[in-house]
């Protein structure tokens, strides 16, 4: 293991700093190699869903998480702590938007988690996604056929790369000036449903990717029952008969991506419905048969909202913001980088600042757009700062996954999902997926 474990840092590190997208390319295959050699294999989470959906599962809330920074520091102390707490329904994500301003396309973010794997010794399913895959409103209005092909070859390199969970956001099409309310959904279902198609058509023989939907965007009004039901009715009228369906639903409860940050740079206290959560994740159990409802923008509710997700029967809970936050502010952080990234911002995120935002609020919410261009910088500094800082993450970690029920569940997610071998084969103008049988050490 020691030499491997030396191995796989100079491989993963390679990947990291390397601007040659072949080059990448051809260290990603080595670590899917040396994966597959240990036991590792990137997963569908489907299945384990759907036997939530049939009450087979409960009791426990998936965390999904995504990293923006310091991916192959964090990776590996979140498996570190799924080990501790022997865990196995957790998910590595990284948004769509994360994807551009963090400089991590979809082979370097499964390769760099499936490293972060190897190196903590883990065995069995890697679950990666693709979290708010989502629809820009006005180009979809301008043009939905150019949105939609965007959208397809975005889905079609990540599925290629080791994404086997897709979260589909066409939420951002709801027209709430229509009074009825599937009227209002139409735009959200119909797209949702040809996208999803999408997926069925691309995803690998054996693989039955898991497809998230959503029908509230978040940061506008609280989901209903009605909104989820006349979305569900449209989408399954929509999707092509006898094709597999979406696993879970996301809804609004009152939470903004990130926080809503004061002028002082401190988070407002945001009142979550965790009535509307329980509610509609009941619903999309036994009405539709999915995994239940999910939550997104959760990683700055305060510490003591978190326990509430297992109670009220929350399927799965995205986290983001909180873990950047804690690597950013950090007391081990390097206030020269930490200086030079802010000053960037000031000339290049400009446009970005509002009228009346105090100098907190403006970097609060923009310095995210800084990882990708400082990316060398935070993962040149020393491994001894990088795990000093990755350690205070990992208590963050160690605390939801218990907060969140999510340990003691490993031999579930073993039951449940099955391992499948799947080898990507690069043409010049597209990606085939080639199934290549059942996965063996």
């Amino acid at each position: 293991m020691g030499r491997r474990a030396l191995s796989i840092d100079k491989i993963a590190m390679d990947l990291i700093f390397t601007d040659d997208a072949g080059v990448k390319k051809e260290l990603a295959k080595k670590i899917l190699v040396l994966a597959y050699k240990a036991g590792i294999y990137s997963s569908s989470i489907h299945d384990l869903y759907m036997a939530a959906g049939k009450l087979e599962v409960s009791g426990f809330t998936v965390p999904a998480i995504n990293l923006r920074s310091m991916t192959y520091d964090l990776a590996r102390a979140i498996f570190r702590v799924a080990k501790k707490n022997n865990s196995g329904a957790f998910i590595f994500e990284i948004a769509k938007s994360e994807m551009g301003y963090t400089a991590q396309p979809p082979v370097e973010y499964t390769s760099i988690v499936l490293a972060a794997a190897i190196k903590e010794g883990w065995r069995g399913p890697v679950f990666i996604q693709a979290d708010h895959v989502q629809v820009n409103a006005k180009k979809f209005q301008e043009n939905p056929n150019k949105e939609l092909d965007g959208l397809q070859v975005m889905i079609a390199d990540a599925v290629a790369s080791g994404f086997y969970n897709i979260d589909i956001d066409s939420s951002t099409l709801v027209d709430l000036s229509k009074k009825d309310i599937k009227k209002q959904q139409k735009d959200n279902y119909e797209v949702c449903a040809k996208l999803t198609q999408f997926i069925r058509r691309i995803e690998p023989k054996g693989v039955t990717v898991s497809v998230g939907g959503e029908i509230g965007e978040v940061g506008h009004q609280n989901s209903t029952p009605e909104d989820l039901r006349a979305f569900m009715e449209g989408y399954k009228e929509r999707l092509r008969k006898g094709l597999i369906g979406i696993s879970k639903i996301s809804v609004q409860t009152g939470t903004s991506h990130g926080g809503v940050v004061k002028a002082d740079g401190s988070i407002d206290e945001v009142k979550l419905d965790f009535a509307t959560l329980k509610t509609l994740s009941g619903l999309a159990k036994k009405e539709f048969g999915m995994g239940g409802a999910v939550q997104h923008g959760a990683s700055t509710l305060p510490e003591d909202m978190f326990h509430k997700f297992p109670q009220n029967d929350t399927l799965e809970v995205h986290l983001a913001t909180g873990f950047q936050n804690m690597m950013l502010d950090s007391k081990h952080f390097p206030a020269d980088l930490k200086k030079k990234m802010y000053d960037w911002l000031i000339v290049n995120a400009a446009n970005e600042r509002k009228a009346g935002e105090t100098d907190e609020q403006f970097f609060y919410k923009a310095r995210k757009k800084a990882l990708g261009p400082f990316k060398k910088d935070i993962m040149g500094l020393s491994q001894e700062l990088r795990d000093v800082i990755a350690s205070e993450i990992e208590n963050k970690f160690d605390f939801l996954f218990k907060q969140l029920d999510a340990v003691n569940n490993r031999e579930l997610v073993d039951k449940y999902i099955s391992l499948k071998r799947v080898i990507v084969r690069a043409r010049k103008e597209a990606k085939e997926v080639v199934h290549d049988g059942e996965g063996a050490d």
